[in-house]
């Protein structure tokens, strides 16, 4: 099997345990509490991030069983290890709200909340409810970027 299909097999795995990790497995708790500064935000956003991984991991495991792909333990530690850490760093908030402003991305950060200057409003010109927000969108896009370092580490190493 060639590193590409390895590679392929593992990032689809990744992508869809990713998406199952933190929207499902994670708790309201978790959710509204892992961007609190001080010891109560970084514990909930370790928890997150340990059932996220756990996740990835079983789906792994599956994926790398049925398909036979030959996958090291080290690839495996290598590729969750940046997975989870780039994860916690991002959940915690406020340091992806300095990445997007150190970026340039303030404006689309803030987009679909009150903050935006062209956020949506309702009739009675209070903010309307939107379907997600920039603030998601960077943060989705973000755990992406690193599925996808995860899914090369573990599919060369």
């Amino acid at each position: 099997m060639t590193a590409a299909a390895v590679f392929a097999s593992v990032f689809v795995a990744l992508f869809i345990a990713h998406s199952v990790g933190d929207h499902w497995v994670q708790t309201s708790h978790q959710a509204d509490y892992k961007g609190r500064p001080g010891w109560a935000g970084r514990l909930a956003d370790a928890r997150h991030v340990a059932g996220l991984t756990i996740t990835k991991g079983i789906v792994l495991a599956v994926v790398a069983l049925a398909l036979d792909l030959p996958v090291t333990i080290l690839g495996l530690a290598a590729g969750l290890g940046i997975d989870a850490a780039t994860h916690w760093w991002a959940d915690r908030r406020s340091t992806l709200a300095w990445l997007a402003k150190t970026l340039g991305q303030t404006q689309f950060y803030s987009l679909g909340t009150g903050a935006h200057p062209f956020h949506p409003v309702t009739e009675e010109g209070k903010p309307a409810a939107t379907l997600g927000t920039g603030a998601y969108a960077l943060d989705q896009s973000f755990h992406h970027l690193f599925l996808g370092v995860a899914a090369l580490l573990i599919a060369t190493i």
